[in-house]
């Protein structure tokens, strides 16, 4: 049974606790910090969006097509879906000379209330490109670009690319050996399903999972193209952390505030995955109960909070993460949601 990471206090009592699984390991796959069950397998989703955005990059397209800082960041994300998400998502596709319709992620409404009322208001209704996972794909869709040739006019790109999705598509073909290459793990031989966007999705180990991490903010373990690709990808989401989630969310506050020093990136199901450059580690966290806001997020802050050399205002602003005040509809303090004490012990080893 994987141990208590994050209690939630109802006055002085406990009130309930969400357990989990953690996993702290550098580029050569030594397990720095561990807690809980990290051999098996689980289900990543859409923490390893830079994994997948690792081909985009190192096949060339990226430069090819002129993606900038803000579209490779959306690449990489799990976005709001503000018009600013919208906007870039659909100029990244008009560099592919494509629009909207080939994605094929499917269609939800924005994760911020705000634009979605705005939307709603209009009498608008959501497309493809408010999908949080649209950059990725239009990233998907650049790839193909340099796959299926740059000097063949004689073919559609929109006929090549319908149903990039399949796991048995070129496409797809090299985002799995991205994820395979990096991770060390046999896919093959792994646990698949399929993702809310509709794209293959691998089971696992947090162990190894922490490990594609770690060689992800290093360049170490990984091949000179993957290595270059993932220093840009760094560069892009830390000058353009909004485009990775968006307003108040987790992941653009953190990556605002700390730069380069922190890639981390929330998955579903209370998946969370980072790279901490600095200090050549990879982190991987499972919450046994899929909480995410509740309980990964208070996780991977207590994580950057013990690892990271932070200044006083910055570890100020991160213990804001790990230990929070509950507060009721009245504004009155409730409780609190903090990182266990197991936890904290673990990360100072």
């Amino acid at each position: 049974m994987n141990p208590t990471l994050v209690e939630v206090l109802r006055g002085d009592a406990l009130e309930s606790s969400h357990a989990g699984a953690l996993a702290v390991v550098d580029a050569d796959g030594a397990v720095v910090a561990a807690l809980g069950d990290i051999s098996r397998p689980v289900f990543p989703r859409s923490a390893v969006k830079a994994l997948q955005a690792l081909p985009l990059v190192e096949s060339g397209a990226a430069v090819r097509l002129r993606l900038n800082d803000d579209e490779l960041a959306l690449a990489c994300a799990s976005h709001n879906g503000e018009p600013e998400h919208v906007r870039t998502a659909a100029g990244m596709l008009a560099k592919a000379g494509v629009d909207a319709g080939v994605l094929e992620c499917g269609v939800h409404w924005p994760y911020l209330d705000t634009v979605s009322r705005a939307l709603a208001a209009r009498g608008d209704v959501p497309t493809a490109l408010n999908n949080n996972c649209s950059g990725k794909h239009a990233g998907f869709v650049c790839l193909a670009c340099a796959l299926m040739g740059w000097n063949d006019s004689g073919l559609d790109l929109r006929q090549y690319v319908k149903g990039y999705v399949s796991p048995e598509h070129p496409v797809m073909r090299e985002v799995t050996e991205a994820l395979q290459s990096t991770t060390g793990c046999d896919l093959s031989r792994a646990p698949r399903g399929t993702d809310g966007c509709s794209i293959p999705t691998y089971a696992v180990p947090l162990r190894q999972l922490a490990l594609a991490f770690a060689r992800l903010g290093t360049g170490i373990g990984l091949r000179e193209g993957q290595a270059h690709a993932a220093k840009r990808l760094r560069e892009a989401v830390a000058r353009s952390p909004f485009m990775v989630a968006g307003s108040a969310r987790f992941d653009t506050r953190v990556m605002e505030r700390l730069g380069e020093r922190v890639f981390c990136k929330v998955g579903a199901e209370g998946v969370y995955c980072a790279a901490l450059p600095e200090r050549g580690l990879g982190v991987a966290i499972k919450i046994d109960d899929g909480n995410n806001a509740r309980a990964a997020e208070v996780v991977m802050a207590a994580v950057i909070e013990a690892l990271v050399a932070l200044d006083d205002a910055e570890a100020v602003f991160m213990r804001g993460f790990s230990d929070v005040t509950l507060k009721n509809w009245n504004g009155i303090e409730v409780g609190a949601l903090r990182a266990s004490g197991d936890l904290r012990t673990s990360l100072k080893g």
